[in-house]
């Protein structure tokens, strides 16, 4: 019997809502960690490469970013300011990982795989995907493979982040649940001012706009003492869920002979440069005396929006990893053009 699905947006919608939420379900069944993000996005993951038709709109990922943006920002307690004396040895650090990392990938994709030099320096880099995208363009390089090889990277950081922060942390105290929740007063006063804010942050081209503008505006408020800005868990939940679908929706954009045309690759890429990170995050660890898993989000290769709430959901502190996840994408963002003409020569 042929199973049918609906060809219209809000149908296709649904649809992956659907499996998001059985597939954070059964995750947070099995007691995994960030369950409702990790298991919405591989099931979702899985129905694309099965065939199945999911959607997920861009409207309602930027709602979601804002939604998600305020939660993040309730995890940045009052003493925030006292911890800024950890951010200037793990910045540079930052520079030389962020370095390490794409080398690492490179010398994979290239020596290893055989791709071509464009396409494995853009398989490699780590993040700002479309931005990687529009320079690969220009240099006539394999799209389709580059953008299967940064989505697998992501995809592989979300499911095993959590194991790897978990194991070296001894556990976790929930998925982001912050109490007490504020009062009406303080929701209705903070959420137009973290609006505000995200749309500044987008008509600034801040990376993340959407994301970051909230984020900062919710931390700033938490982080003064003076106002509480936390959202309820039935509205952060479903917002973990979403974002798992929207990540999973993105293998929708490749065929399942491209994905496992890239699949080894991919993987072996992913494990040079994890391993780097790994090292950058153990050494940081050491020297300004933060927990190795806070590091090792602060440095995964992977997209400012979901590394951020990572460390809000396993209690971790979203404000250092936010800062170094932002100054590597403004960074590469700066520097991209430049270092692309000396690695690849100019056109």
């Amino acid at each position: 019997m042929k199973i049918t699905f609906p060809d219209h947006a809000i149908g296709r919608f649904l649809i992956t809502l659907l499996i998001a939420g059985f597939g954070g379900a059964v995750f947070h069944m099995l007691g995994l960690p960030a369950a409702w993000l990790s298991g919405a996005m591989v099931f979702v993951a899985v129905s694309t490469l099965a065939g199945v038709p999911v959607l997920f709109p861009n409207r309602i990922r930027d709602a979601l970013f804002i939604v998600i943006g305020i939660s993040m920002g309730a995890g940045v307690r009052p003493d925030v300011v006292e911890r800024i004396d950890e951010w200037p040895v793990s910045m540079l650090m930052l520079v030389a990982v962020v370095v390490g990392v794409t080398f690492a990938g490179y010398a994979v994709l290239h020596f290893g795989a055989k791709w071509s030099k464009e396409t494995a320096y853009f398989g490699a880099i780590p993040g700002t995907l479309s931005y990687v995208i529009a320079l690969a363009t220009d240099r006539g390089a394999d799209l389709p493979r580059i953008a299967s090889s940064q989505s697998l990277r992501l995809f592989i950081l979300v499911a095993i982040l959590p194991f790897a922060v978990v194991s070296s942390s001894g556990g976790v105290d929930g998925e982001g649940s912050l109490a007490p929740t504020s009062s009406l007063l303080e929701i209705l006063v903070g959420l137009p001012l973290c609006l505000a804010a995200s749309m500044l942050a987008v008509k600034l081209r801040v990376p993340g706009g959407w994301m970051t503008g909230a984020f900062f505006m919710s931390a700033g408020l938490n982080a003064s003492g003076a106002w509480t800005l936390v959202l309820p868990d039935f509205v952060v939940l479903p917002c973990f869920v979403m974002m798992g679908a929207m990540i999973g929706s993105r293998f929708g954009e490749m065929t399942f002979r491209q994905f496992v045309s890239v699949l080894g690759a991919s993987l072996a890429a992913f494990s040079a440069a994890f391993l780097t990170s790994i090292l950058g995050a153990f050494l940081v660890s050491e020297l300004v005396g933060i927990p190795f898993g806070q590091a090792l989000l602060a440095y995964a290769p992977g997209g400012l929006e979901v590394m951020t709430m990572l460390a809000f959901m396993l209690d971790l502190d979203p404000a250092f990893v936010a800062a170094h996840q932002i100054a590597r994408f403004t960074g590469m963002v700066l520097l991209l053009p430049l270092v692309t003409g000396l690695v690849l020569g100019r056109r």
